[in-house]
Order: C-alpha cells, then structure tokens, then sequence
C-alpha cells in the first residue's frame, strides 16, 4: 500500500514549489511536463528541499505535450516527457537538449467492473480492438476465451483516453501501434492522435477520474495512479505469450530486456514496448528530464539541476518502488554521469560529481 504521506502530495492539485528562502539568493528552477513521473518527481522535490534549503524547485504536471512545448519556448528551466522528443523537436531548439532518464514506469490497462474480483486478461489483439471500436461489450467472445471464469457481463465497454497532449498516450499508442496492424495504419502513434472511439480526460488524474466513476469504462495510466487510487487493473500478454501483471518487478524485468538497445554513446531515446523476457510488462518505459546542453549566461541554475538530476539517480531512486515505479538499471548511471558532466553554461562545465560525494 502507498504510504499516506505520498497519497496526500498527489492530492495537491495546483503545481508544486518548495524550498525556503536560505542565507543567500534562493536558485528557482521551474519545470514541466509528464503527469507520469509527478507522484514520484513531487516527492523528491519535497525530500531534496530538507537537505537544499537554497534551492527553489516548482514542478508543473501538465503532460510530456506542453513540456516539450514549454522546453522549445525556453519557459522553463527544465522540461519532462514520456515519449521523447522526435528528430524534428530536437532540431528545433538547434540540437540543445539532453534526454535524461530518471525512473521506469508502466502503462497500464484499468476498468470499472463491479462484481469482477479476479483481474482481467487483455491480449494484444483485443486491447487494440478495443481502443480501435471493433470490440464493444464485455462479454465479447475474444475476451471471454482469454478469461475462462471470470464473469464479464453484457455490458458496454466504455473507452477513455487522455484528452492533451501526453508521453502516457504516446507509450499507449507506441504499444497498440506496435502489436496491431490494423491501429499502426489507421491510427498511429503520437503523444496526441486521432481517437476512433471513446471519451476524453486530462492527465492521469482524469482518466482515474473518469475510469472509477464509470460502470464499464476502459482506460490506461500509469501504474503509481492505479496505486494511489487502488483501481483495478489488467495483465497483459507479452511477447512470449505470458499475461503479465504490471509492477515494479515486471516493469524492471521490461529494462533488463531493453538495456540491451543501450550502449556508452546512448541518447537514452529508447524504447521497452514489448521488451523480450519472459516476465517483461510490454507497456513499460523510461521517462526522461529535458535539460539544455548549454545554459548560456545562467551558471548557477544549471549547476543546481545538475546537482538535483544526480541527488534523484542516487538518493531518490530508493522512494520509486514504493510510489509504483522501477528504478533504474545501475549500467545506465555512467552514462548519464557521463551525459551531465558535460552540460556547460559561460562556456564551462557546470558539475562534477565529486561535488557531492
């Protein structure tokens, strides 16, 4: 069970700031972005402020779509994403971005079924016909063969999806796209896309939201917000032919079997849908911080990132399990070390890790 100390930070609803005021000039870095990371971003914010009372982080969770927005106008200090920026955005802030991965999560199937204890199997087939339509009512014949005893009534399924911009829909359609032919020609893949069927809600609150006060309704989130709001949720077969429960073990399982995509010279864009493994969730995947290559003028914002992004790869990844997340993969450290020593502002490195050792 979540601690309710967390459940009582999600329950926030406007954006984040804390930090005190120190001796000297307080540092203020604003971000946005992702709603998938905010449970476990909030909470490090809150921790890392016990310890660096001069530093000022204010947090926005308004979805991957408005944090590459917002990191392309240069608003924000920082921006967050669950579906990284294509070639295109990235050429359009003239390369100076870096993908910094923090956590892993899962995306996960959630339903309102009253009198339905047992979770629900979804192939990859029938989740994509769902979401596409072709699918309608619970007791359809595709999905009682994968849910022998388990008693799905005659009753209209009710699809919802993120109403913005979201790196959450973009890891959704990633996998629909990926294992259903039918959904990668006719709908695609995107952080937005142009839904067959269904009703919106925004951020993973609205689609909890909406989802828990529906009879019948299908949704996806991430897996901390089914947490926190103790919904249920689905397996989901992979591509062994296993229905996977999503946790933190299965979604970790999904970045052992993903690592393998990664070396020393990584960007970090890359992706764990359908991961091999026998006991891999298939709609897992990193998140990633938005940080700039080169801070101009401002030396100690930059620094005090850096310092934030490494305290959370270190002392903060101890809180993910707890919060409905998987750590990441301990290879990956060196190469992000890697990636921020070499972030500059007044033409100079602005970190070295001794500084916090």
């Amino acid at each position: 069970m979540v601690k309710h100390h967390v459940a009582r930070a999600l329950a926030v609803a406007l954006p984040l700031a804390v930090g005190a005021c120190g001796q000297g000039e307080t540092v203020l870095l604003n971000g946005a972005g992702a709603t998938f990371p905010n449970i476990i971003y909030q909470k490090w914010i809150t921790d890392y402020n016990s310890v660096t009372p001069g530093v000022q982080l204010n947090y926005q969770s308004i979805g991957s779509g408005g944090g590459v927005q917002q990191f392309t106008d240069n608003t924000v200090d920082f921006g967050a994403t669950d579906g990284p920026m294509s070639d295109e955005e990235v050429a359009a802030v003239g390369g100076n971005v870096l993908h910094i991965p923090t956590v892993l999560g899962g995306v996960v199937p959630t339903y309102h079924l009253p009198g339905v204890t047992t979770p629900v199997r979804f192939s990859q087939d029938v989740i994509a016909d769902i979401y596409l339509g072709t699918i309608t009512r619970w007791n359809d014949v595709r999905l009682r063969s994968i849910n022998p005893g388990n008693p799905l009534s005659d009753q209209p399924i009710v699809v919802v999806h993120r109403s913005d911009g979201s790196g959450t829909t973009y890891i959704w359609t990633e996998y629909l796209a990926a294992v259903s032919p039918d959904w990668a020609s006719r709908v695609g893949q995107g952080r937005a896309v142009n839904w067959p069927v269904g009703i919106g809600g925004r951020g993973n609150e609205g689609v909890a939201a909406t989802v828990n006060q529906t009879p019948g309704a299908i949704g996806y989130v991430e897996l901390g917000y089914a947490m926190i709001n103790r919904m249920s949720v689905g397996a989901v077969r992979n591509r062994f032919g296993n229905f996977v429960t999503p946790d933190v073990t299965t979604v970790a399982a999904a970045a052992a079997g993903g690592a393998a995509a990664m070396g020393p010279d990584t960007d970090f864009r890359v992706s764990l849908i359908d991961a091999p493994g026998e006991r891999s969730y298939p709609v897992s995947s990193m998140t990633w911080l938005l940080v700039k290559q080169d801070y101009g003028t401002e030396t100690a914002k930059a620094r005090e990132l850096v310092k934030f992004i490494w305290w959370a790869l270190n002392e903060g990844q101890a809180a993910a399990p707890d919060l409905g997340y998987a750590p990441l993969p301990l290879e990956l450290r060196p190469w992000i070390q890697a990636r921020l020593e070499t972030i500059t502002a007044d033409g100079r490195p602005v970190w070295s890790p001794t500084e916090q050792m």
